[in-house]
């Protein structure tokens, strides 16, 4: 249920609202525009009547939210959320563009490839100290070694960086390293997870399932925003279908189906969709034609060596050439890459 108060309305008249909620059970979400104050009832809406507030002066109306996903919904919030990271911005004309390698491998790698992608326009470094792999025997990340990489490279490039959390035990250990925390498909619905990142102020990245569905994207980026963060970014990385020919398909239907459906940012991540490196530009440019708000490409300065993900990163000097020729799809669609 969504209270929109009157222009005008004082905090006497907000904290009534709050009062009438807390009284009912639920919590208040407020957000204060320039003209109006809307409060976000957060809980279970059955108990709450609409007349309650229907009769106080400083309500101008009341609406209930018919969608599941509440605090994420388009029809909570109207404008589209623009999340600020040390200056730089995911979301509005710009579009925010994340690279890096898939695992941090060591110290002088990530400043060499940090400073590669910064020189190309890169706005946030990623890569991943801690790896969720399908084989227990593969490469499983330097953990904190590689976070202390990742903040040197941040040290060295002023590019603030972002990498994977994959268990609520290392939430502080990550969280006092990176800039932003990404949660990788396979935890998508690792709703412990999702609870606990909720806590933080501190940007989420939220990749998309390899099986899910957009709704069951969205309920769980309310699960990390009915704990108070609403600093969510939503990212596309294909889903798993019948088709062999690529790691995952792409779906690009899925940035125009949420931009409709709800107000937070939306990357996406051609990489780990294609699988392959040559596949990486025309789903980028796909992408960005669909109204993605971000990139995240992998970049590697020896993919032939790398210890993960090797086939679908692009040699720095191709993400340069790749990067210019996506400006050009950005500029003919309204944006700025």
């Amino acid at each position: 249920m969504i209270i929109v108060l009157r222009a005008g309305a004082t905090e006497g008249d907000v904290r009534q609202v709050e009062e009438t909620l807390r009284v009912k059970g639920l919590s208040a979400h407020i957000s204060r525009g320039v003209e109006r104050t809307i409060i976000g009832a957060i809980g279970d809406e059955r108990k709450l009547d609409p007349e309650l507030f229907e009769g106080l002066p400083a309500v101008e109306k009341v609406l209930r939210i018919l969608s599941p996903f509440k605090l994420v919904s388009r029809e909570f919030q109207k404008e589209d959320t623009v999340i600020d990271v040390n200056g730089r911005k995911i979301g509005g004309r710009a579009i925010a563009l994340f690279a890096g390698p898939c695992s941090v491998e060591g110290k002088d790698m990530m400043v060499d490839i940090g400073g590669s992608v910064a020189a190309c326009g890169a706005t946030f470094l990623r890569g991943g100290a801690f790896k969720p792999r399908t084989s227990p025997y593969a490469f499983q990340g330097l953990g904190e070694e590689g976070l202390k990489h990742l903040a040197e490279a941040r040290e060295r490039t002023g590019l603030p960086v972002a990498t994977e959390l994959m268990d609520p035990r290392d939430l502080d250990l990550v969280a006092r390293y990176a800039d932003i925390i990404q949660i990788g498909a396979r935890n998508m619905q690792n709703f412990r997870l999702l609870t606990e990142v909720g806590k933080l102020d501190k940007p989420v990245i939220l990749k998309r399932g390899m099986s899910a569905t957009i709704q069951e994207l969205l309920m769980s980026a309310e699960y990390i925003a009915s704990e108070g963060n609403r600093k969510i970014v939503l990212c596309e990385r294909g889903i798993r279908t019948y088709e062999t020919a690529t790691r995952n398909t792409f779906d690009v239907s899925a940035f125009p189906v949420l931009k409709s459906l709800t107000h937070l940012p939306v990357i996406a991540d051609p990489s780990h969709a294609a699988g392959k490196a040559s596949l990486v530009e025309p789903l980028a440019a796909a992408a960005i034609a669909a109204g993605a708000d971000g990139l995240m490409i992998e970049v590697h300065d020896r993919p032939e060596k790398a210890l993960s993900d090797g086939p679908q990163s692009l040699r720095p000097e191709t993400f340069g050439k790749v990067i210019e020729r996506l400006r050009k799809v950005a500029e003919a669609v309204g944006r700025t890459l």
